[in-house]
């Protein structure tokens, strides 16, 4: 019989946890359920021991990857469900996931379905990380940065250790299942307003975003970030060598640097590319 574990990170979220865990208990009263108690400073810990979940507790707050780490490290599951404990993801969904993955996949994510955004600027950001990520994987992803997911634990315990402390674990381990090879499957969901704040910083968090889609790219196929900037290294260089050929009939200092960073930049991707199969070596 396969052994299913339901993993929620938690950070100060007593306003929600409570009808979290009872509506879980509701839907699989069966399932291991283990709350990771990121640093609370509220009743978090006491109102998921009081629902009978297991409780996990960091010391201080190590961020959402980081309690997600914890949680798959202790579980006993052949199958792990991540799920947020602040009411946006409804348990109901949960048989529905786990049919889909019964089909072969290996991953299935929870898509949130439009009007499902905390707001309009967060869902655009989204949907350009779906759109990036599409583009880089050559396979459609419907919602990259999704906590609401199941997955064969045996694999996704692989790349626990890619897998960043912060909030971007998500876009993480899904790259890390296409690039591995392993079958991903996207399912509609409804999320729910939050039920308290959002620990989300608008600017810290936005910056944090940007740099993940540079990881994206690095994370998958470096070659393909690197090759055009080399590229269009090249062309700038070569561009600025027919202008001063014209105009001065020499090749100039600055045409020898950009040729040189072309090179270098496209020596740089074949590195990475190198070290990024190494990566995601089967180690079975």
């Amino acid at each position: 019989m396969t052994e299913i574990t339901v993993i929620i990170p938690a950070k100060n979220e007593e306003r929600g946890i409570g009808d979290c865990l009872k509506k879980l208990r509701e839907v699989c009263p069966e399932y291991q359920v283990v709350v990771v108690n990121d640093g609370s400073t509220d009743s978090t810990k006491a109102i998921s021991e009081l629902a009978g979940a297991i409780v996990l507790n960091h010391p201080y707050s190590k961020g959402n990857g980081a309690a997600i780490k914890t949680g798959a490290r202790f579980a006993k599951g052949d199958l792990l469900i991540f799920m947020d404990a602040d009411g946006q993801h409804d348990p109901s969904d949960i048989p529905r996931l786990i049919d889909k993955l019964n089909e072969g996949y290996d991953l299935v994510v929870g898509a949130r379905e439009r009007g499902s955004q905390a707001s309009l600027a967060r869902g655009m950001a989204n949907r350009f990380y779906n759109w990036l990520a599409s583009n880089i994987t050559g396979h459609r992803v419907k919602d990259l940065t999704s906590g609401y997911r199941v997955v064969k634990a045996e694999k996704f315990k692989e790349f626990i250790y890619l897998l960043p402390n912060g909030f971007s674990y998500p876009t993480t381990s899904t790259m890390a299942f296409f690039r591995a090879g392993y079958s991903v499957a996207y399912v509609p969901i409804h999320a729910s307003k939050r039920v308290g704040q959002s620990h989300l910083k608008i600017f810290k968090d936005g910056i944090r975003f940007l740099l993940i889609i540079f990881k994206i790219g690095v994370l998958y196929s470096p070659l393909k970030l690197f090759a055009p900037i080399s590229f269009f290294l090249f062309l700038s260089a070569s561009a600025w060598y027919i202008y001063t050929g014209f105009t001065t009939g020499r090749f100039t200092n600055m045409s020898a640097l950009l040729y040189g960073g072309s090179v270098m930049v496209f020596l740089m991707g074949l590195i990475s590319e190198q070290i990024t199969a190494l990566l995601y070596k089967d180690k079975g």
